[in-house]
């Protein structure tokens, strides 16, 4: 597991509480960000920026309590520049969001391959 990506604690952590729900969490992490996703990339082309401060926000917290730290880290970026209204760099940031997701998501799915 890549600690760059993914905090390995974090993971084994809910992997203990979950149990064999284990498997069932990692794909509504990934449908649910999939959603977060799109909600970020449509609040960025209507320039609401209280929606994609929100949104970057919610977004946040999930990848956060499931590890994927660097995504968190994005989004955190990315909920800042919003509250700033400086949407300039908005695109940039979803674009990276987007790239660290997909990463995150190849991580998830071996996971739930070793898991399931």
């Amino acid at each position: 597991m890549s600690n760059t990506h993914l905090d390995s604690a974090v993971l084994t952590t809910l992997q203990d509480v979950m149990e064999s729900e284990y498997p069932a969490l990692l794909d509504t992490f990934l449908a649910d960000s999939e959603e977060r996703v799109r909600l970020l990339r449509q609040a960025c082309l209507a320039d609401q920026s209280e929606t994609l401060r929100r949104a970057a926000h919610s977004f946040k917290g999930s990848c956060s309590n499931m590890g994927a730290t660097l995504l968190a880290d994005l989004c955190q970026e990315l909920e800042s520049a919003a509250r700033e209204e400086n949407l300039a760099q908005a695109p940039a940031l979803i674009e990276s969001i987007e790239r660290e997701f997909a990463i995150v998501g190849i991580l998830f799915r071996a996971e739930r391959q070793r898991h399931g």
